[in-house]
């Protein structure tokens, strides 16, 4: 039996592959690596991102629930936010290359990201939307498309517009960050497909920091927020580690990768920027764990996909049933709140 639908949190995919082509390319800065790696890993994620895009486009078409319902569903809406921002990671390598094509591929994807993020919070403001439905998706909307287009814009030399997405990023961090710690403290914990996305709550400080050396490379009280505020989530990350060991492994595990990167990224480019001492080994070490990190959950991923199709509909289906449980809960919430108010229990 066909999946209803690929659950949009598969797009994390090509958003980790960006986050590993990033660390190399950052990495260049500081080892002698080959010329040709930072190129290949970038077309692989240029691959992955079509590919991805128009499977979901396809499919789309084809089951009960179109791509148009996904984008308005409360678990799996926010993360759609992707697709254009990975588009704006490439942009910002293509325009090495060729100036004018990563420009117009930025542009294009900034333009989209700001016509999403409106459409979301316009339909965030219109109320309705359970709690439970909330997970650390809800930053990239708002997050991550504003601090990676304050990065793309910097490096696309247009200084104003790359301060007003970091504002409009700030803002969001600051706001949705929030929300999710309140959802987090008080409501049961996310079910287990849902529970890697937490991780992304460490990615604002890191790909803020990056937008930050991109618009000025030097290191003041800015960057110091940036930095010591990362180092206080990756260590809250060690109170949620044995609930990571325990999930079982499913396609959401790629919602550690980008994340991971990201810190790994801005680590690089800090301590290169500061000539720390030793730098280059403290690079040599974040790069090759990011890369066992991400070719360990690649090399899990084709295991659990294969074969296909069955294992690719039964890898979908944990991470749609994981959505629809979190909705249901948090929709039953909402209809008995005399109930669901007094409790506040971990499942």
């Amino acid at each position: 039996m066909a999946a209803e639908r690929i659950p949009l949190n598969t797009l994390a995919i090509p958003f980790g592959l960006a986050g590993i082509a990033d660390v190399w390319t950052f990495a260049g800065g500081a080892l002698p690596i080959p010329t040709w790696l930072p190129p290949v890993l970038w077309t692989v994620v240029a691959v992955s991102w079509v590919w991805l895009v128009v499977a979901h486009v396809v499919r789309g078409f084809l089951v009960r629930m179109p791509l148009r319902e996904q984008l308005r569903h409360p678990v799996q809406g926010p993360i759609a936010a992707l697709v254009p921002v990975v588009a704006m990671l490439v942009g910002i390598e293509a325009v090495e290359y060729s100036p004018v094509v990563g420009r117009v591929v930025i542009g294009l994807a900034m333009i989209t990201t700001a016509l999403y993020a409106g459409w979301f919070f316009g339909r965030v403001f219109t109320g309705g939307i359970a709690v439970d439905a909330v997970h650390g998706g809800y930053l990239l909307p708002s997050v991550a498309g504003g601090y990676i287009a304050s990065y793309a814009a910097a490096v696309s030399g247009w200084t104003g517009l790359a301060i007003g997405w970091f504002g409009f990023g700030t803002l969001g961090w600051v706001v949705t960050f929030s929300l999710l710690t309140a959802r987090l403290a008080l409501r049961p914990a996310l079910p287990d497909a849902l529970q890697p996305t937490l991780m992304i709550m460490i990615a604002p400080p890191a790909v803020g920091g990056l937008a930050l050396f991109a618009i000025d490379p030097s290191i003041g009280a800015a960057q110091e927020f940036m930095a010591v505020t990362l180092i206080v989530m990756l260590l809250a990350q060690l109170a949620l580690l044995p609930r990571y060991l325990k999930t079982t492994f499913t396609l959401g595990f790629w919602s550690f990768t980008f994340p991971c990167a990201a810190a790994a990224s801005y680590g690089i480019v800090w301590v290169t920027t500061a000539e720390v001492p030793g730098y280059q080994i403290i690079t040599l070490v974040l790069a090759t764990a990011i890369t066992s990190l991400v070719l360990v959950i690649a090399l899990r991923s084709l295991k659990l996909v294969l074969p296909v199709p069955a294992g690719v509909i039964a890898a979908e289906d944990v991470l749609a049933r994981d959505d629809d449980s979190s909705l249901r809960r948090g929709t039953a919430g909402l209809n008995a709140p005399s109930t669901e108010g007094t409790h506040h229990g971990r499942s």
